[in-house]
């Protein structure tokens, strides 16, 4: 049972948190959540989107500091029949809440324009971000553990029956009865011992931080259409660490009048479960992007940045359980062996924008996101289970009404292409809409701030998988809300 368990609990610990695509996070800075759409834009905040167009701004130094807080929920309401077994909730439906915080994700963007070219440096987390902590465990955690419970119920029925008669018997004897007819109540009382549910302690909390600083040039070939190579740095660090402990079958010895006054009782099931699993990487991801100023009221652009493959090499400490079973090389713990490396590649991503600007003081974007998630190689060859390449389109205004203000509104939809196999607890992608908003303020030429929020609307989604016991039915759920500031400076 034990085996059976950690396998489980581990195995889910391995897949990361995401954001953006499935290991792609395109949101960068406070002026994306109030305009998502920056892939034409003109902009020393969009480096990132449209790192092309940042020869066409002023000569000179240009900088932008950047944080942002956001807050995430993600929920998963598993139906599973055995858990009704559980003495502390007895309902065949069990929430499972993950509370995912960021607090700070910083960003920094510089450049230096001078005549036709423009050298920029860029950093900002370009995946993860924070910590999701689910204080319950999962539901996968819980249902493998409630169905090796109830296939073992007539054994561990019978062991708790002699348990009992034994245990009966010897305070029989000790308080005077004779031996035969002690043994024969002490039998007798301990035959009526009903095994009555089970109880566990789980937890998990899972980390990703993928830090990322891209360099690079730009060159303007005419006066309409400038060039951009580069390369990003990526450096991973995530961290998995979870627990399955005090795993007890709760048991009850109704009364026997005149001999026996009932009681209830538990009786752990094994050895506490835990691993805790640190990962480190690092890749190099290589970048093009080109941008066609057609007039002065419309512009273009595209960016392509090549697949990064990144192994994850593991700090691991286990309990002594887990670690034996490691060095099994067909047990799905062996991938987190102290030491192994652990295929977790980025998707390659082409974008493509248009901004088009009718007035000066108004500026209307769109923009489109393909990822390349099959061809992102991953540990058991998961990119297999992606159906195909998730997509992103966006759109969002911005007006400058007064000469201190620029308001902004913009909308995001993201879709994914999972398969219900690729679907689980603690990586599970859902489709959105994002909405975001905000202002920014201008204080002089020379100098200004950027304010602005995003929430997320997610679709919800379920997925129904048979098993012995029955089907095991699971909704995933999110919430997302995101803040944030920019400083944005021209000198």
């Amino acid at each position: 049972m034990k085996k059976i368990l950690l396998t489980a609990a581990i195995a889910a610990l391995s897949l990361p948190m995401t954001a953006g695509g499935l290991l792609t996070n395109t949101n960068q800075n406070a002026a994306f959540l109030r305009n998502m759409a920056q892939d034409a834009q003109i902009t020393l905040t969009s480096i990132y989107a449209n790192p092309a167009g940042n020869v066409f701004l002023s000569e000179g130094w240009h900088l932008s500091i950047n944080s942002q807080t956001a807050f995430q929920q993600r929920n998963i309401d598993t139906t599973f029949p055995l858990f009704k077994l559980n003495t502390n909730n007895s309902e065949e439906t069990h929430r499972f809440e993950g509370e995912a915080k960021a607090p700070i994700i910083p960003s920094i963007s510089l450049s230096y324009n001078r005549e036709r070219w423009s050298l920029l440096a860029h950093f900002a987390l370009n995946g993860g971000g924070g910590k999701c902590e689910f204080n319950q465990g999962l539901g996968s955690f819980e249902s493998l553990m409630s169905g090796i419970f109830a296939q073992n119920l007539a054994p561990l029925t019978s062991a708790l029956q002699q348990g009992v008669a034994s245990g009966i018997t010897q305070q029989l004897i000790q308080g005077g009865m004779p031996e035969a007819q002690a043994i024969a109540t002490g039998t007798a009382i301990g035959a009526t011992t009903q095994v009555t549910g089970y109880s566990m302690d789980s937890y998990l909390r899972g980390r990703s931080y993928y830090f990322g600083l891209t360099i690079g040039g730009t060159y303007k070939f005419t006066d309409n259409l400038a060039g951009f190579i580069g390369l990003r740095g990526n450096y991973a660090s995530c961290n998995y660490n979870g627990y399955v402990q005090d795993v007890k079958a709760h048991y009850a010895v109704p009364a026997i009048p005149g001999k026996f006054e009932g009681l209830q009782g538990e009786q752990s099931l094994g050895k506490d479960l835990a691993l805790n699993c640190n990962q480190t990487g690092f890749g190099i991801t290589p970048i093009i992007g080109l941008d066609w100023k057609l007039n002065e009221h419309w512009n273009l652009a595209m960016k392509y940045e090549a697949p990064t493959k990144i192994n994850l090499k593991n700090s691991s400490v286990m309990n002594e359980t887990a670690e034996a079973m490691a060095q099994d090389p067909t047990s799905p713990l062996a991938q987190f062996r102290d030491g192994e490396k652990v295929r977790e590649d980025i998707p390659g991503i082409i974008t493509a924008g248009v901004m088009y600007t009718p007035i000066e003081q108004v500026r209307i974007n769109a923009g489109w996101h393909y990822f390349f998630d099959k061809q992102a190689k991953k540990y058991g060859s998961k990119q297999d289970l992606v159906d195909k390449g998730s997509q992103e389109f966006n759109a969002g205004i911005d007006w400058r009404f007064c000469r201190l203000f620029t308001v902004s509104a913009s909308w995001q939809n993201t879709n994914y292409h999972l398969s219900d196999a690729y679907m689980n607890d603690i990586s599970f992608s859902l489709p959105s809409n994002s909405f975001g908003c905000g202002f920014r303020i201008h204080p002089s030429k020379y100098f200004n701030v950027d304010l602005g929020y995003m929430h997320t609307f997610y679709r919800d989604r379920t997925v129904t998988t048979e098993t012995a016991a029955g089907p095991k039915t699971d909704l995933y759920s999110r919430t997302n809300d995101c803040f944030g500031i920019g400083f944005n400076i021209y000198l």
